[in-house]
Formats: structure tokens, sequence, C-alpha cells
């Protein structure tokens, strides 16, 4: 995580650039940041020189600042990490858009609208960088959101602790500040269709919608009160810190036992607001060992020094009711009494989910060979509450109201290389997760300014061939 730097410091850090003649910082930057001359520029003394040079590319930096894993990308690219003296690159990337934001800059003018008409869905990574692109080559640009708010992941999805709600609203400001009009509360599929928008006269429409449904594992007892998705879990905890939800509706009361399923950046997330909510212990389950995680090791490290304990090589195979745990002696059982206690009921007379009482997990064993292979030895542990953080899919609430939109076997939206980014219907584009499966914000943003260039040349393309009568 990037660190907050004064004046001064800032000033020192910056001093200690070599200035490459080939760059590995810029390399190792997924949106290709002119990071030498934003830090050169910084190093003289001319923050709006410095933040004009980031936003050329970056329509997010005090975000990007903020959580890309700067650490395996343009910090990794730095010839000073070798001797371990890198330049703390994302932490002069927060302190110039914070610099920013204090002083009123704004680099940018705003858009006239004249070029085009473009409808985004989405206000996540991927559709803000698509709407900022745009609007800077005075496109008039609409972002259509679900949510009371824009911001998508970046407001309901990532904690507080990581990534301030007041840095995203500002970032989106500045997006309004260019042109960018958002319409929330519109839900794309039963509230306005694509048709409806091409209809409204938009010349181009963008998906980003992400992948907005949940994985779960699938096993019995799922239905019983208390498994969540991070998903909800985080999108309610959000709702209840800004006072928009009964803190009841976060599901998880303190003193809790708490599972975390999964070891990606969302588990890591969903296990350190646990913490922060008051759980008495938060335990992470990995099928694997800790050499196979997939968080950031940033990540991993701050969980463990809060508290969470982990159990590697673990796999759920059920969860069971106060009931049926109290039927078991010790942490050892066997299948046959699993089948049998997690084919009980999970609701009451009245339909009302029964609450949880524990999950079974299977004991994982690693082969000399380096696979991981379950074994018969069961573990039966109690919990109050179970976080489910295994992945996400795409939803088809859009695709399934529209003509023409192709996906594949897995639901991810398919596009073409020429114009970049478009999908099989004419003059709807998509990226981010949605097409690409869930990645780094940054990642999203790298994808999408490429479908920003796509979608550009498709509308001249279009207004060319009109204003020839053709």
């Amino acid at each position: 995580m990037s660190e907050k730097l004064t004046m001064e410091q800032a000033l020192n850090e910056a001093r200690r650039c070599l200035h490459c003649g080939i760059p590995g910082c810029r390399k190792g930057c997924p949106i290709q940041n002119n990071i030498p001359d934003f830090i050169r520029a910084l190093r003289e003394g001319n923050l709006g020189a410095a933040y004009e040079i980031i936003s050329e590319r970056s329509n997010l930096p005090a975000i990007c600042g903020r959580v890309c894993p700067h650490e395996k990308q343009c910090e990794a690219g730095c010839v000073l990490t070798r001797s371990k003296r890198g330049i703390k690159i994302g932490s002069l990337e927060m302190f110039i858009a914070d610099f920013a934001h204090r002083y009123g800059l704004k680099p940018n003018p705003k858009s006239n609208g004249a070029r085009g008409k473009v409808a985004v869905i989405g206000s996540g990574p991927a559709g803000l960088t698509v709407a900022g692109d745009l609007a800077k080559q005075n496109f008039a640009v609409t972002v259509f959101e679900g949510q009371s708010e824009p911001g998508g992941v970046l407001m309901f999805g990532i904690p507080e602790f990581r990534l301030s709600k007041e840095v995203v609203r500002r970032e989106i400001d500045q997006l309004r500040n260019i042109g960018v009009e958002f319409r929330c509360n519109v839900l794309v599929g039963p509230d306005i269709t694509v048709d409806d928008m091409f209809a409204e006269g938009f010349d181009a429409i963008f998906m980003g919608t992400g992948t907005a449904l949940p994985r779960t594992l699938d096993v019995p007892g799922e239905r019983l009160k208390n498994i969540l998705t991070a998903d909800y879990y985080l999108r309610m905890v959000h709702l209840v810190s800004n006072g928009m939800l009964d803190p009841k509706e976060a599901m998880l009361k303190e003193g809790d036992t708490v599972a975390v399923i999964g070891a990606g950046n969302v588990a890591m997330d969903a296990a350190r607001t646990a913490i922060r909510r008051g759980a008495k212990e938060v335990t992470v389950f990995y099928r694997k060992t800790e050499a196979e995680v997939s968080c950031f090791p940033t990540e991993l490290e701050a969980a463990k020094a809060e508290g969470v304990r982990f159990m590697y090589l673990r796999e759920p195979v059920a969860f069971l009711g106060r009931k049926e745990m109290q039927q078991i002696k010790g942490s050892r059982v066997d299948a046959a009494t699993v089948a049998g206690l997690a084919a009980h009921p999970v609701t009451n007379d009245q339909g009302e989910r029964l609450p949880l009482g524990g999950m079974v997990v299977r004991v994982i064993a690693q082969t000399e060979d380096g696979k991981f292979q379950p074994t018969e030895e069961l573990e039966c542990i109690p919990f109050d509450c179970v976080v489910q953080a295994i992945g996400n899919k795409p939803a088809a609430r859009i695709v399934s109201t529209t003509k023409g939109i192709e996906v594949d076997e897995k639901g991810f939206v398919i596009t073409r290389e020429r114009p970049y980014g478009m999908t099989t219907r004419a003059g709807v584009f998509s990226s981010g997760d949605v097409v690409h499966g869930p990645a780094t914000v940054v990642l999203a943003m790298k994808e999408s300014k490429k479908v920003a260039a796509g979608i550009a040349q498709y509308v001249d393309a279009k207004r060319l061939i009109s204003d020839c009568g053709l």
C-alpha cells in the first residue's frame, strides 16, 4: 500500500529518480503512464504540470496511487528496486493527485460533445476510463449506473480502509468537470435497454458491467442463515457505514467467529473487514498452500498482522445447522455422518432459514509432484458466519435483453480486434471483467483505454459514412 508523503518527502523521493533512457517503470505500468516526466515535473516543483502529465493517461490517479499493485508493476521495473531502493512511484502519484484536489487543479477542458454521443453502462474502473478518455476527445458521454451513486467496485467492493470513498467521489467529480454525465439508479435491462439507448441517439454504447454474480460452493447446507458472499457482505458494510442501512443488515455481530473461503484480494478484504466489525476470530480457508494464494503479498501480510488465521489444504464440503453441530462429538467426522446431517432441512415451518452452526472441511494432501488431492479425512469446525470469496461471473441482465451480443461458454462477452472491443453487435463495445474476467483496477483500465480508441474510430467512421450519404 502506498505511503502518504509530505511535500518535503515527495520532493526528496522525486530527486532520487535516475530518469533512465529506457524507463522500466513506464514499461511496467499497464496504462503506460509517463512516470519519468511526472516525477521530473514534481522534482522541479511544478505540480500542475505533473498532474497534467499523469492525467494524459489516467483518469483515476488518486485511486491508482492507492490500490494498484505497484510492487508488481511500475516499481518492479525501477532499476533501483534491484538494490531495494526503488522509487515510491505509487506514493508520488497519490501525492500529486491529492495536491491537485486540494488546490482545485483541472488539467482538462470541458468536452463540447461535438464529436459524438456515447453511453457507458457501469461506473467501475472500465466504465470510468472509457468515459474520461472519450470526454477528453470531445465526445458527449453519459454513464448509466444501477446503484445510488457511481463508482462500482471502487465504491461498493473495496473496503474503506483500503480506499477512501471520498477519494472515489472526488475522482468522479473530476470526470463531471470535463462533461461526463451520470444517471444513477438506472438498471440497464429492466429500466432501459440497449435498443432504447440507440433510439435516444447514442452513436455507440460501452458495457463495463463487470462480473456481478458471485460464485458459490454449491454444497449441502449452503442456504443456512449467515452464509454470505463477499460481494454482498462488503456492499452491506459500505451501506451500513454510510448510514444507509440498519447495522443488523451487515449480518455479522460483534464477537462472532467467521470463516472466509478463498485466498484472493477480495477474501483478504472480507477477512480484514470482519476483524474491523468486531469478529472474535476470523479464519481463511484455502484448498492449496500459502505459495499458491492469488492475493497480493502485501494484503496477505496485512491480514496476518491484523490477526486473521489461515488454514491451508482445507476444502469446505458441507455446512451444518446448530442442532446438527450439537450431535457431533469432537472435530472428526465421517462422510456418512456428514451426509446424514447435511440432509436435514435448512428452514423452519415458516420457511425461515435456520442459523448456521459450523462447517465440514475435507483435508487436502499435496503429492510429491505438487498436485493437490482430496483425502477421506474430514474435520468439523463451529462458526457463526461464513463468507464465500471464490470468484465472480458475468450477469446476463444486459445480454438477455439485447439481440446480437454473443458470449462464450462461461458467459463472458465476445469482442473483436477491429474496431477494438466491439461486440458481435455493431456499435456495442465492452471491456473489463465482463470480457476478460476479474482483474486489478489498472488492468481493467489498460484494456478500456484501447476500447475507447476503438469507439472513437467507430463513431468517426459512422459519421463520415453518414456525411457522404452512403
